[in-house]
C-alpha cells in the first residue's frame, strides 16, 4: 500500500490506537516522524518512542499515554497542511490551538518545532498539525 501523506498516516494510527485503547502503536520511520514524535514526548502527549532498524526504513514504536480510567491524553489530532493544500504561516501569524492549550507542530527552516518555539525564534513555516 502506497501512502501519499505519511504525516496524516502517523496521526491516524495514533488516533485509532488510542480509540482501541492500545498501549503502543508502530509506524514506518522517517526523520520527520521522529521529530513529530519527539515533540509529542516533550509536550507530554505520549510516554516515549523508540526506533527499531529493520533493514529497510525502520519502525517507530510509540508508547501511548492515558489519564484516569484509560482516557486518552490526546483529545484531538488534526492534519493542517496537506499535500494538495500546503498551509504556511509567518512567525507573527502562527495559529494558537485552543487559545494556547493545544500545540501546533510547525516545520521551519530551523527544524520541526512547536508554535511556541517558532514564535520565540521568530521563524515561520509550514503548519503540519494541531494537537490538543
Amino acid at each position: 500500500m502506497q501512502v501519499t501523506d505519511t504525516i496524516a498516516d502517523l496521526l491516524t494510527r495514533i488516533r485509532n490506537a488510542q480509540a482501541a485503547k492500545h498501549d503502543t502503536v508502530e509506524v514506518p520511520a522517517s526523520n520527520m516522524k521522529k521529530a513529530i514524535c519527539q515533540i509529542l514526548v516533550d509536550e507530554g502527549y505520549v510516554r516515549h518512542y523508540s526506533v527499531k532498524e529493520d533493514g529497510k526504513q525502520g519502525v517507530i514504536t510509540i508508547s501511548l499515554k492515558y489519564a484516569e480510567g484509560r482516557q486518552p491524553v490526546i483529545k484531538g489530532l488534526k492534519r493542517v497542511s496537506k499535500p494538495g493544500l500546503r498551509i504556511y504561516s509567518s512567525a507573527e501569524e502562527l495559529p494558537k490551538v485552543m487559545k494556547g492549550l493545544g500545540v501546533a507542530i510547525v516545520s521551519t527552516s530551523k527544524g520541526v518545532m512547536t508554535d511556541r518555539a517558532a514564535r520565540q525564534q521568530n521563524v515561520g513555516g509550514e503548519v503540519l498539525a494541531f494537537i490538543w
